[in-house]
C-alpha cells in the first residue's frame, strides 16, 4: 500500500451540481482533484497498472481527474476525493496471481463426456417415432 503525497495532488474548488437553493449559486463546494500518474513518486509498476486500467477518470495525458462534490463542506469534498484516489492506487499497488495453465483430469473429461452423451440419448429419444404400427 502506497500514500499518496499531498504535494502531487492538485485540488481546484469548482460548483456542485444539482439541488442546493440560493446557496448553490454563490458558494464552490465541490473539488476536482488531479494527480498526474507520470509525475507521482509511485513505483514504475503501480504507475503502468494504473495507466493500464480501463477507467474514465484517466485521461490519455496520463491524469487522474476525480470530482467530488457529495459534501456541503469543501474540506470533506477535497477528503472523499483523496480517499477516492487512494483506493484507485491501492487497486494498482495489488499484483494480481499468475495464472498456472492446469490439464482436466483422465476422470473429469470422461465424466463430462459421459454426461454428453446421456444428453444426446435424451434428445435423440425426443425426434419421431419410426416403425410400423
Amino acid at each position: 500500500m502506497f500514500r499518496i503525497d499531498p504535494a502531487e495532488v492538485a485540488f481546484t474548488a469548482i460548483r456542485a451540481q444539482g439541488a442546493g437553493g440560493q446557496n448553490v449559486n454563490k458558494v464552490s463546494n465541490a473539488v476536482h482533484l488531479r494527480f498526474d500518474v507520470a509525475a507521482s513518486s509511485l513505483p514504475e509498476a503501480v504507475k503502468a497498472r494504473l495507466l493500464a486500467h480501463a477507467d474514465q477518470r484517466i485521461t490519455e495525458q496520463g491524469v487522474i481527474v476525480i470530482k467530488a462534490q457529495t459534501s456541503r463542506s469543501l474540506e470533506q469534498n477535497k477528503a472523499d476525493a483523496l480517499e477516492r484516489l487512494q483506493a484507485l492506487v491501492n487497486a494498482a499497488a495489488h499484483v494480481p496471481k499468475a495464472r498456472k495453465a492446469t490439464r482436466p483430469t483422465r476422470a473429469s473429461q470422461q465424466r463430462r463426456l459421459a454426461g454428453k452423451a446421456s444428453r444426446a440419448q435424451i434428445k435423440q429419444g425426443r425426434g419421431r417415432v419410426s416403425g410400423s404400427d
